[in-house]
């Protein structure tokens, strides 16, 4: 590895965790403002959305910069490639924490309180994307993993909401508008915890060449692909 190569890749790698940071501030901050009722914090989320979106840009063009350096060895180009990989996972989770203050601007007053499993979810998927981010910047597999063992989990909270929901509707508890618009942050938080586990199996990749597989039971340990 040239030393232009190895200082570029390692300011590129330093950007796309400032930029997750960034992420998951701004995911956090988007939750907050929906379970708070904070119009205030969900308008600043929205508006930051032009940060993330920037910085996206300006990583895919150091990523096509750094590859036409000409660098051979197989283990840098992948490196480069799941940057590129993970950069564009993170601007999706960006979207998504616009999309959840964009409900909460759209909630307008309401009587209904936030079921508290909302809350154990939300910390869940945020620590989720945290800890992968974390995973990113210590080359940390390992962390992947344990990342990816919580996928499951959020889909079990994100149940128990839905028919917590139903129930409250019949009961006349919960208006319909109401559950509509909690059901869709929930849904939204899923798949926030999907992006963080595709992140995660891209370090897993690049660090170990294992690919991980998803089972029908669960998440499945990393094999060596096929030949």
């Amino acid at each position: 590895m040239s030393t232009d190569f190895a200082s570029q890749l390692a300011r590129l790698r330093n950007d796309l965790v400032t930029q997750g940071n960034r992420v998951t501030d701004m995911a956090l901050r988007a939750v907050e403002s929906y379970f708070d009722r904070d119009v205030e914090k969900a308008r600043g989320v929205v508006s930051g959305d032009s940060v993330i979106d920037r910085c996206d840009v300006e990583i895919e063009r150091a990523s096509i910069d750094i590859l036409a350096l000409g660098e051979t060895d197989e283990h840098n180009i992948r490196a480069v490639l799941t940057i590129v990989k993970v950069n564009n996972e993170l601007e999706r989770i960006a979207d998504i924490a616009v999309n959840i203050a964009e409900v909460t601007l759209d909630s307008g007053q309401t009587t209904e309180i936030v079921p508290a499993t909302f809350r154990v979810m939300a910390n869940s998927v945020i620590g989720m994307l945290r800890d992968g981010n974390r995973s990113l910047g210590q080359a940390d597999a390992p962390l992947a993993e344990r990342v990816l063992a919580f996928d499951d989990t959020v889909t079990r909270f994100k149940t128990e909401i839905s028919l917590d929901a139903q129930e409250k509707v019949a009961s006349g508890a919960f208006g319909v508008k109401f559950a509509f618009r909690l059901m869709t942050v929930v849904k939204n938080l899923e798949r926030i915890a999907d992006h963080c586990t595709n992140i995660c199996e891209q370090l897993i990749y690049l660090e170990t060449g294992r690919i991980v597989r998803h089972m029908p039971e669960g998440w499945g340990k990393p094999v060596m692909p096929e030949v």
